[in-house]
């Protein structure tokens, strides 16, 4: 019988990162380590986008929304109800991704029209309706949107930028790492990377694929308005950019600049990105010109590298849609040739 394959790629780039960033702080001013916290969480909603794209197959436009609702979310309840529990206020930024994604995603995926061109414009044009919804709402702010003056405490540490939130970001960063690593690696998983591949053999066999598109579109959601809502909590502020399609276009750039189907490089392009970006404007000379340097870049690692920055680390075979595949029939014929081999010949 033929070994399966064993990779060990990933989790050797998973803890060079990790412990990249966490000696970061201790090695670089309080100023990097103030702009690396937001970067952090902006990894979380590059990680939404790829468990809908990178996984799923689902070009959703729409992450951005639910970033923006869950910051709305929270800073209305600090400065409406006077709410202060941060518990409280991620449970409330998750339900309300949750809620909107639910709502939303039955129309997208239960509907009778639900080609993948008809879920992008959707989720698109969700983003801009959002955006200018908001930029005219007056209970909201309008334009200019809800500003945070309280600071909300957790575990007797006030979340104010410094060392202590980006070390509390970073914890929350690698729980929600973790959890997606578990949701894709599980049953549901193989099943996201059938859709991936091939929805209409599932569909033959049976299965209900908008069931699981639904599910982990969802799941996304909930991501994308928990990061939101640590956005607002770090900036003290939350305007309407932050529901519109600027955001949801990054969170696509993030993932497909670092590798999409991998989960760890949304996060390596988000560093990428948004590092280069502070980088690339403290030169005088192309401060002015930063943006088209740092948009050629990204255009030559996308055309000569598709699969991205851990494209040129990681093989195609310990991508999404491979290396899941290949382990579970592996593991199906070994417990077959067990099983075969306890029952003895039939007769």
């Amino acid at each position: 019988m033929k070994t399966v394959p064993r990779y060990h790629i990933t989790p050797i780039l998973e803890v060079v990162v990790l412990a990249m960033l966490l000696i970061t702080p201790l090695l670089a001013s309080r100023f990097i380590t103030i702009s690396l916290t937001p970067i952090l969480i902006l990894a979380m909603l590059a990680i939404s986008f790829d468990l809908c794209w990178g996984y799923t197959g689902i070009l959703s436009f729409g992450q951005g929304f639910f970033f923006g609702i869950g910051g709305y979310t929270v800073a209305l309840l600090i400065n409406k109800a006077q709410l202060l529990n941060f518990y409280a206020l991620s449970a409330a930024a998750i339900l309300s991704g949750i809620i909107i994604a639910g709502l939303f995603g039955v129309f997208l995926f239960f509907g009778s029209t639900r080609q993948g061109i008809f879920i992008a414009l959707s989720t698109l044009a969700l983003s801009y309706l959002g955006e200018r919804l908001f930029n005219g709402w007056f209970w909201v702010g309008a334009a200019n949107g809800q500003n945070i003056w309280e600071v909300v405490s957790v575990m007797g540490i006030e979340l104010n930028p410094g060392i202590s939130f980006y070390y509390f970001i970073l914890f929350l960063l690698a729980v929600t790492y973790l959890l997606c690593r578990f949701v894709v690696k599980s049953q549901l998983g193989l099943v996201l990377s059938g859709v991936r591949q091939n929805e209409e053999r599932l569909d033959f066999l049976g299965y209900r694929i908008q069931v699981p598109k639904f599910l982990i579109f969802v799941f996304a959601a909930a991501i994308a308005g928990f990061a939101g809502g640590l956005y607002s909590l770090h900036e003290a502020f939350v305007g309407p950019t932050y529901i519109g399609w600027v955001f949801s276009t990054f969170a696509a750039l993030y993932c497909i600049f670092g590798g999409s189907g991998t989960l760890i490089g949304p996060i390596i392009g988000t560093l990428a990105i948004e590092l280069g970006r502070l980088y690339l404007t403290d030169i005088e000379e192309i401060r002015a010109y930063w943006q088209i340097v740092l948009g050629l870049l990204m255009i030559g690692v996308i055309v000569f590298r598709p699969t991205g920055i851990v494209g040129f680390i990681i093989s195609e075979k310990e991508r999404i849609g491979y290396f899941g595949y290949k382990v579970s029939k592996w593991r199906f014929r070994k417990k077959w040739a067990q099983k075969a081999s306890m029952e003895g010949p039939k007769i």
